[in-house]
């Protein structure tokens, strides 16, 4: 019987890094999750490339794939949705493949109450005051939008309760070995591999 794949869910406030650590972990060639590409209804930034960072659809794409009941989990975020396909998720886990998504903070509310066993893991900046140079280096957002997305951070880490594990994004490689041994430790809980050595000892 197939080991189920773990869903290991990467979260925390907008600006945080999210991203840069994601494709730091996935540019690592000993890196064995398969990636979940989010959908989003907000325009591309500069490289952003359809079907690698996000699938790029419409408002009225995305609301019809709502009511399809195709996505695991979406949320509205700053004027713009942000969801995932369900079905690739549930096919890869039960291939026994680690899924990386990597989401906005109400998004991974969502995934909890649907997949609880998965792994939460929160992203948070050193400081406020690091988060909004982030997003102010940026340079694609007006004054208006840094404050929103501001507000919305302290929002969001008041919500780091939900998680299971936190790590400070400081450096990006230090955050990306801390994921990968939070994972490496995931794999080895008692409940995750006691069935396995059960079957074992049916066997003999």
């Amino acid at each position: 019987m197939q080991e189920k794949g773990l869903l290991i869910v990467l979260s925390g406030p907008s600006g945080v890094g999210k991203g840069t650590v994601r494709k730091e972990i996935f540019s690592q060639e000993d890196t064995a999750f398969e990636y979940s590409i989010s959908m989003t209804t907000r325009a591309p930034r500069q490289g952003e490339v359809n079907g690698v960072d996000y699938f790029f659809k419409t408002r009225e794409e995305f609301e019809a794939l709502i009511k399809q009941g195709k996505l695991l989990e979406y949320a509205e975020f700053v004027g713009n949705y942000y969801g995932t396909p369900v079905d690739y998720v549930q096919e890869t886990l039960n291939k026994g493949k680690d899924v990386f998504l990597e989401i906005e903070v109400e998004g991974a509310k969502q995934v909890r109450e649907k997949f609880p066993d998965g792994l939460f893991i929160f992203l948070v900046p050193p400081s406020l005051s690091e988060l909004k140079k982030r997003i102010v280096t940026r340079g694609t957002e007006s004054e208006e939008v840094i404050n929103n997305r501001m507000n919305a951070a302290k929002e969001e880490i008041e919500m780091m309760h939900l998680y299971d594990y936190v790590v400070e994004n400081d450096k990006v490689e230090n955050a990306v070995e801390k994921i990968k041994a939070i994972v490496i430790a995931e794999h080895l809980r008692r409940e995750r591999v006691e069935p396995k050595y059960k079957r074992m000892l049916e066997v003999n």
